[in-house]
């Protein structure tokens, strides 16, 4: 009996952690102060049974719980199969009356409104594409003729300067030209009278040379002079001054001017006055 306690309690004891001789642990239990009782024996040596059952339980219960959860179902294709099961029992009854009479009214109403939204839709394009255009020749117009102000001013310099080269008879710039820088006069006065004719004639031609740099400017930037003489009388870039018979021009046609026209970017900026053949 002793030697069935001293087994159980060395089971006992290793399983707890605590190591002890045999004989130690003899004597301990001879002595007095030291009693296993039945009951601890047989606890101790069902100890290590129990662990060793209780791995496979634990185990196969991991198994059982992993093989007994639920499996979720999807009820959105549940409900994608159901509706679509219903649509065709639907589409397989056939309709009454009254169901395609109300099912072709609504037909009509829709196609009547895609019809309108159509037009309305391309109405619209075409109202925003005149738009397009509109603006764009509005800003043209800005740009081409933004300087008008500024071009009717300028025009009366440019006249001045025309009137200055024609003060001028073309018979005296012709002899002042035809002189030679060698020639010398007779007097002292027929010399001063001279260099007066060369120095005019030279001043005639910087205006001139002048007045040609200036229009070829003006040019550039979209202002251009006419001069309508010997064209037919157009109303909507002559001014008629007055009107006299000709026998030497064709009836209604412009034979003298005034003063001259001017034309900005294609536009009449000032019309020409004018003297026209008046035969009848």
């Amino acid at each position: 009996m002793l030697r069935q306690l001293s087994t159980a309690s060395t089971k006992a004891m290793r399983l707890a952690g605590v190591t002890t001789s045999p004989s130690r642990l003899a004597a301990r239990l001879s002595s007095s102060s030291f009693r296993v009782t039945p009951t601890a024996a047989l606890a101790a040596s069902a100890a290590p049974s129990r662990a060793r059952a209780a791995r496979p339980l634990a185990a196969s219960l991991r198994q059982y719980s992993s093989e007994a959860e639920p499996v979720k179902k999807d009820t959105k294709t549940e409900g994608a199969a159901a509706e679509s099961k219903e649509a065709g029992e639907a589409a397989g009854e056939p309709l009454s009356a009254e169901e395609a009479a109300t099912l072709r009214k609504e037909l009509e109403t829709k196609t009547k409104e895609v019809v309108d939204w159509k037009d309305k839709y391309l109405r619209a394009v075409a109202d925003f594409r005149n738009l397009q255009e509109r603006t764009q020749r509005e800003m043209k117009a800005a740009r081409d003729f933004a300087i008008t102000q500024f071009a009717k001013d300028l025009v009366d310099s440019v006249d001045n300067l025309d009137r200055a080269l024609t003060i001028v008879p073309a018979e005296k710039l012709a002899a002042a030209e035809g002189e030679t820088a060698g020639e010398t006069a007779a007097s002292p006065e027929a010399e001063v009278a001279l260099a007066v004719r060369r120095d005019l004639a030279n001043l005639v031609d910087g205006l001139k040379m002048t007045e040609t740099v200036l229009l070829q400017t003006l040019k550039k930037h979209g202002l251009e002079r006419f001069d309508p003489v010997g064209e037919k009388f157009n109303p909507n870039e002559h001014e008629a001054t007055f009107m006299t018979p000709n026998k030497d021009h064709d009836h209604n046609t412009v034979f003298h001017t005034q003063q001259k026209g001017f034309r900005l970017n294609g536009r009449v900026l000032r019309a020409a006055k004018v003297g026209v053949v008046n035969n009848k």
